[in-house]
């Protein structure tokens, strides 16, 4: 099944009205922003949107890279020592599975 599409889609709406219902006086200048009414719009977070809020500070500050730990490893390697756990690989790759199965 085909449809035919003519013409061109409509204009975007963009509303010219007054901001906030206000409206310049003629000859007023309007080279500065106009400001809208004060309203009683407010936010509030909840706990939860707090907690991410501070999370995701932390974050930003924290290193990608958690550079004592790749020299730990890279020692570990380089000795010989280093020890893989794979109950651990396993437990990981079947938690995987099961989030992509869901």
């Amino acid at each position: 099944m085909s449809q035919k599409i003519e013409g061109t889609p409509p204009a975007a709406v963009r509303s010219t009205g007054p901001v906030g219902g206000r409206v310049a006086t003629a000859g007023a200048d309007r080279s500065g922003p106009v400001e809208a009414s004060a309203g009683s719009d407010s936010l509030r977070l909840t706990g939860e949107a707090a907690s991410l809020q501070a999370m995701q500070r932390e974050l930003s500050t924290a290193p990608a890279i958690d550079n004592a730990r790749v020299q730990a490893v890279r020692e570990s390697l380089q000795a010989g020592t280093y020890q893989v756990n794979a109950e651990a690989i396993a437990d990981g790759m079947l938690s995987l599975e099961s989030q992509l199965d869901a």
